[in-house]
């Protein structure tokens, strides 16, 4: 009969889960968020450019055929903008991408930390189980029949010291059907408390902290990872505006060769007309125009790109990639001859440098590595104690007064030891993190060298550039005269168009090698900076990591964000941006 109604409940039940699994955390789903169409994956979609284009596609020999003097189609000019490089260096500092993606860096490097520190926490136990047994029994003083309840809390408390200290109350409720019971039901209460303590392997703080050490150490990297990222792109901003300085001074004077060929080429009209000059003249002139053109072009197109990397950089919403602007730039070249001490500038950048102290935190994580690992190599040996006070009686009450008086009380010590017989799992680990140190120790020696040879050339390369700036100033004074000089004999007949253009080619070519010079004369100083860990200029930097989320109000005000896409909103109020601050002693940063 039991039997019978044991199967109708259990057969009730399954029917009843049937349905609920359909909808159920079992059921069969895909729980993908992103589903790409099989088209999407394996075709390879095709483009035919000029149906792309705004305008009737034109041939080469179409476009050749007009006027070189009206091939130049002026662009409409942009919205200008002034700029100086402090202005870059806000920009990016409160906008850039990349910053902001570093900045997350240690913020998931300090939840390594909770996550290790969580280990020692503390843990709630509860356990419920209904037994009932019948079995058959051949003699007449054993039950066939026992029905219990089973009760049990307890708390576990992991120690530092790697031992565990638990605290359980575990209860009982039994009947039986034995005539000889003297408690029928019988209750059962206890209260049990037991240790147990490692004494050499896995014993000790330093030993059971060394995971929270090492997400520590891990944290601090992160942190020197960060402050190098934001240095590096600081200093790529500003080679980026040095970069767009030269492109725009190179587009001045291509503009001003090809306005000075234009004139020859009308003087060289003007003499062909007076039947001064044979009309090569005309022909020589006009190649000088049409090479002119072109150089514009390309440095036209250097201009867009610089300035799009830059705008890049910046991240401005205001100046997106496709903004048509043109940048006025403040921030004028002021090159001066110095005299720099470069032993005293890599003692400097060894000092200074995040990858130096990045390796000095990883030769900490080896230390404590070593220690740990010498540790696991010792022999396992634990001690354990238990200390229970017993109750039992014909209701929980009366249990519960026996446990209070202590009227039955239990203890029991024990010793466990485990050694292996050969070790060579664990001496091999300490050998390897031995060496690990080692290599490191080894690294930081090459990496000190690295750093010196970087100073060294960057100092030498900053003492070349200002000599090229002198020898390029002086080249270019005098291909100017010389330029003068050629377009007066041009004008008594006794030089050519070829002469007066390769004249001014000449005196462009010193132009842009002055330019050049300045440009590499500024990067250089970015990366003199660089190389020792610091920025040009007046301000300091000062960034903050991205406290994202620790306390369990702001993990559910991220959980009630139901879609990936909304993160963004969630995140973009907790992005702090970095902050520039002006020494008190230098005259403040513009904003």
């Amino acid at each position: 009969m039991n039997c019978h109604r044991v199967a109708r409940v259990m057969l009730g039940v399954g029917i009843a889960l049937v349905p609920a699994g359909c909808a159920g955390p079992f059921a069969a789903k895909d729980f993908r968020s992103v589903i790409p169409t099989t088209e999407r994956l394996r075709d390879i979609a095709r483009v035919r450019l000029e149906e792309q284009s705004r305008t009737p596609p034109v041939t080469v020999d179409d476009a050749a055929s007009d006027d070189l003097t009206t091939m130049l189609e002026p662009r409409a000019p942009g919205e200008e903008v002034t700029l100086s490089l402090e202005d870059v260096r806000l920009a990016a500092l409160a906008n850039n991408l990349d910053i902001r993606v570093a900045l997350l860096s240690p913020s998931i490097a300090a939840t390594s930390i909770d996550e290790e520190q969580a280990r020692f926490e503390s843990t709630f136990n509860a356990n419920a189980r209904w037994t009932r047994t019948d079995s058959p029994t051949s003699v007449a003083t054993e039950g066939s029949m026992i029905q219990s309840r089973n009760f049990d809390v307890g708390v576990d408390v992991p120690l530092r010291t790697g031992g565990s200290v638990a605290v359980t109350l575990p209860v009982a409720k039994t009947a039986t059907n034995n005539p000889f019971s003297l408690l029928d039901p019988s209750y059962t209460t206890d209260v049990r408390f037991s240790i147990a303590q490692p004494l050499l392997r896995n014993a000790g703080t330093r030993v059971n902290t060394h995971a929270i050490r090492v997400a520590e150490y891990q944290h601090d990297i992160s942190a020197t990872q960060t402050k190098l990222e934001a240095t590096r792109i600081l200093a790529n901003a500003d080679r980026a505006y040095w970069r767009l300085y030269a492109a725009k001074r190179e587009l001045e004077v291509a503009q001003v060769q090809y306005e000075l060929a234009v004139e020859q080429l009308e003087r060289a009209r003007r003499q062909v007309d007076a039947e001064v000059a044979a009309e090569v003249e005309v022909l020589r002139a006009a190649s000088g125009v049409a090479e002119r053109l072109e150089r514009i072009i390309v440095t036209e197109n250097t201009v867009r790109r610089r300035g799009r990397d830059l705008r890049r950089i910046m991240n401005n919403p205001r100046l997106p990639l496709d903004a048509d602007v043109a940048f006025v730039l403040e921030t004028q070249p002021d090159p001066l001859g110095l005299d720099l001490d470069a032993d005293d500038l890599a003692r400097h950048a060894i000092a200074n440098r995040m990858e130096m102290l990045e390796l000095e935190l990883n030769l900490a994580v080896d230390a404590s590595a070593i220690d740990f690992q010498r540790n696991q190599a010792l022999p396992l040996f634990t001690m354990d104690y238990t200390y229970t006070v017993n109750g039992l009686d014909d209701s929980f009450r009366n249990s519960f007064g026996q446990v209070a008086d202590r009227s039955f009380e239990d203890w029991s010590f024990g010793l466990r030891a485990e050694v292996p017989l050969g070790n060579e799992a664990a001496r091999a680990r300490v050998h390897r993190a031995i060496l690990q140190r080692l290599q490191r120790l080894a690294t930081r020696d090459l990496r000190e060298q690295a750093i010196r040879q970087e100073v060294f050339d960057a100092v030498d390369e900053l003492s070349q550039n200002w000599q090229r700036i002198i020898a390029a100033r002086q080249e270019a004074i005098l291909a100017g005269r010389t330029y003068e000089a050629e377009q007066r004999q041009f004008d008594v007949g006794a030089r050519t168009s070829t002469d007066v253009l390769d004249a001014a080619s000449r005196l462009a070519e010193a132009q842009t090698r002055e330019i050049v010079a300045l440009t590499d004369y500024q990067i250089t100083q970015v990366d003199i900076a660089f190389a020792t860990g610091t920025l040009l200029g007046y301000g300091r930097v000062q960034w903050d990591p991205i406290d994202l989320p620790r306390g369990d109000r702001d993990v559910r005000r991220y959980d009630r964000v139901q879609s990936a896409d909304r993160y963004d909103e969630a995140l973009d109020a907790d992005l702090p941006p970095l902050r520039q601050h002006a020494d008190e002693h230098r005259p403040p940063v513009r904003r």
